[in-house]
């Protein structure tokens, strides 16, 4: 196993839909091959943010070293320039080991920011205009907040989701800091590495049945305490870790304003319909992409990009 820490700067990233055992790939590939895991999930780097993410275990990470978990307060503002800082940080000290990384995680901004070298603007968070645009989603809907977008960065408005507020809003924010639209800041340079992407297919079936499976074990093993807990260490309800999936439900639960069964079945529709754009992220046509579907595969496919990429 040790034969591949010879080779320096390679990194293997595993991405695929939530709920599809990413995690618990990549772990098994780790143990088998060596190397060191980086998280792409932009909610497991919250502390306390345990059940609601699927973070892997304590007991799990000291099996093989683990990079950029537990790393910011649910209160804290955390943007992919920061990550893309923070990820390089950890892939350069791998390398240094003479490690090769594991990039493990579902967040497709994350991700494709490392593998494809994004220039990203590094604008920190405005409060005041958040808090503006903010109100004219809540007031005049979703859809004319998006048109905002469009007028000034037609391109990332034909990325974002009208539904995902939090990202349109941090592309006005851009745009209005700046002076440039958030898509051409977002240009692609080429990486200093060698990469593999492993991509994890499940079935739409199987991938149902995973997700309704997992919300409900969230739920059972505790999700609701855990949200309060995080509530009461005096992080505001508003905050954007809590507007996860699953934690905002909870924190809807907490305030009564919906019951524990209306809160699983919200965080089931929510949990697919992520899914369904992480698949925008990760294209099953796309070639850069070697798509597996048990260990063996990946173990094949992992085993002949060390050997040729040495």
């Amino acid at each position: 196993m040790r034969q591949w820490t010879e080779f320096l700067r390679r990194l293997i990233a595993v991405i695929g839909a939530t709920a599809s055992g990413k995690s618990a790939l990549a772990l098994s590939l780790a143990q088998r091959f060596g190397g060191e895991i980086v998280n792409a999930d932009s909610r497991q780097i919250y502390r306390g943010m345990d059940i609601g993410t699927a973070k892997p275990s304590p007991e799990t990470r000291v099996l093989i070293p683990h990079h950029l978990y537990d790393i910011a307060d649910p209160s804290d503002s955390y943007s992919l320039a920061l990550y893309r800082k923070d990820a390089r940080t950890a892939l350069e000290n791998i390398w240094a080991r003479g490690e090769f990384a594991w990039l493990v995680g579902g967040t497709g901004q994350y991700v494709w920011a490392l593998l494809e070298a994004w220039q990203v603007p590094d604008v920190p968070p405005q409060p005041h205009l958040r808090a503006e645009l903010e109100a004219v989603a809540q007031k005049e809907g979703v859809e004319s907040l998006h048109g905002r977008l469009r007028a000034v960065d037609p391109e990332a408005a034909g990325r974002i989701d009208a539904r995902n507020v939090r990202r349109v809003i941090r592309a006005l924010e851009v745009q209005q800091m700046t002076g440039r639209p958030i898509s051409i800041w977002q240009t692609k340079g080429s990486p200093d590495f060698e990469a593999c992407i492993l991509g994890v297919h499940c079935e739409e079936k199987e991938l149902v049945w995973r997700i309704n499976r997992r919300v409900e074990a969230m739920f059972a093993s505790g999700l609701v305490d855990e949200t309060q807990a995080i509530l009461d260490a005096a992080v505001p309800a508003d905050a954007s870790a809590l507007s996860s999936i699953g934690y905002a439900e909870a924190v809807r639960e907490i305030k009564q304003d919906i019951t524990r069964e209306k809160a699983i079945e919200l965080t089931k529709r929510s949990t697919k319909r992520l899914a369904r754009r992480q698949r925008q992220w990760f294209r099953l046509q796309d070639s850069r992409i070697s798509w597996t579907t048990d260990f063996s595969e990946a173990e094949e496919v992992v085993t002949q990009f060390l050997e040729t990429s040495a």
